[in-house]
């Protein structure tokens, strides 16, 4: 693998540890500026949110940029929220902090996975894609407690001040190790804009939107139900979600070798394995160890199918895969978002902490889409017709440039 890799993963690590670090803060936050925890919950919807908004529209501002150059300025904006987070006199400037930051996400890991793919053989692109995403998901192991650490025993100014500084060695990484990778003659906007009207790239955004959705449905109320139902201590629950990253790890790197091999197996296994999980929490959720065991499989079994996902996406996209590649990164966000909501809405009505396994065995049903995917692109395949294997122009000028 290139050390392009390593500076895209660094990139990603940092960005995985300010999305989620904050949840370990909010009190402090709260605290420091005088509000509720509600109210400082604003900081992961606002983020989430930034995230949805920015992948297109940071993709189509850079649409005329190089795409080394795109991902070097992405990191500066990176770097410029973090820094207003860690200096932000009032609440809202902070607001606006997080916010800035997100609006480097979804573009990085778009563009990203386009350079990533890009930088090695057509065989191995899902496996470059999963180790850039290797940094976001190892920020769940090592960069999130720690933050939380740092925040907890130093101030939460501090870390966002080193989140800001680990942008800066990913920009200095990309500025280092990236190459100069020409953009494909002739691909505009509206060539960009074109990948949406393809069937199955919108199923593939369905799928992330669901079965991603399907894991967040129920890691985020992990923390009441491990200390209410399985009952462990309230400080159990960081060493918990180490767990889950772990799995992250694990699922990132397995899916991304074997959507190599084979994509849509890879997707019905994943797909089919994490419903029937997640369905299977709401009895192991009462056990310590069983439940402990089931978060690490939730990580494995959900973020195998990010490589997969992604990699259908790019091959779909016809040459121009750039945007449709950064939306389907801001799907992610939007399925953590509206599985967060569905599992409160449960909680809410008086369904138990357990209820929302119910509501992510029902989006990880998305394995529904991808067999429908596979049966569509069988019936409309053509001798010439583009596959789920060919390789993209961009692709092609890439990996023959490098």
């Amino acid at each position: 693998m290139p050390l392009a890799l390593l500076a895209l993963a660094i990139g990603a690590f940092g960005i995985g540890t300010t999305e989620f670090v904050i949840m370990g803060l909010l009190p402090e936050v709260a605290s420091d500026y005088g509000v509720s925890i509600p109210t400082a919950g604003y900081l992961v919807t606002g983020y989430a949110l930034g995230v949805m908004a920015g992948a297109p529209l940071m993709t189509v501002l850079g649409t005329k940029v190089p795409r080394k150059r795109m991902l070097m300025l992405l990191m500066g904006l990176f770097i410029v929220g973090n820094l207003l987070s860690a200096v932000a006199p009032v609440f809202s400037v902070m607001l606006i902090g997080r916010v800035v930051a997100s609006l480097a996400h979804g573009a990085f890991f778009g563009i990203g996975s386009v350079v990533a793919a890009g930088l090695v053989a057509p065989h191995k692109k899902a496996g470059a894609i999963a180790m850039m995403f290797t940094g976001l998901t190892v920020a769940n192991v090592v960069g999130v407690p720690l933050g939380t650490l740092i925040g907890q025993s130093a101030g939460w100014r501090v870390t966002f001040a080193v989140v800001a500084a680990l942008g800066v060695v990913g920009l200095a990484g990309v500025a280092k190790l990236v190459p100069d990778v020409p953009r494909a003659e002739g691909v505009r906007l509206r060539d960009e804009m074109a990948a949406f009207k393809n069937a199955q790239v919108l199923l593939a955004m369905a799928m992330t939107v669901l079965g991603f959705g399907g894991v967040f449905a129920a890691i985020t109320y992990i923390a009441p139900m491990m200390t209410h139902v399985a009952g462990f201590a309230d400080g159990s629950v960081t060493w918990l979600l180490v767990l889950f990253g772990l799995g992250m790890v694990g699922g990132n790197l397995v899916g991304g070798r074997f959507a190599d091999r084979a994509l849509m197996p890879m997707l019905y296994i994943s797909l089919g394995a994490l419903a029937v999980v997640l369905a299977l929490f709401t009895l192991t959720a009462h056990d310590k160890i069983a439940s402990a065991v089931t978060v690490v499989l939730i990580g494995a079994l959900g973020f195998a199918t990010v490589p997969p996902l992604q990699k259908r996406v790019l091959d779909h996209a016809h040459g121009a895969p750039t945007l449709a590649s950064a939306v389907n990164i801001g799907a992610f966000n939007l399925g953590n978002a509206l599985s967060a909501w569905l599992g409160g809405v449960v909680i809410a009505a008086g369904f138990g902490y357990t209820a929302p396994n119910w509501v992510g065995a029902a989006l990880a049903a998305a394995l529904v889409l991808a067999v429908f995917s596979a049966a569509l692109e069988r019936r409309t395949s053509t001798p010439g017709s583009v596959v789920t294997g060919s390789v993209p122009a961009e692709q092609r000028a890439a990996a023959v440039h490098h």
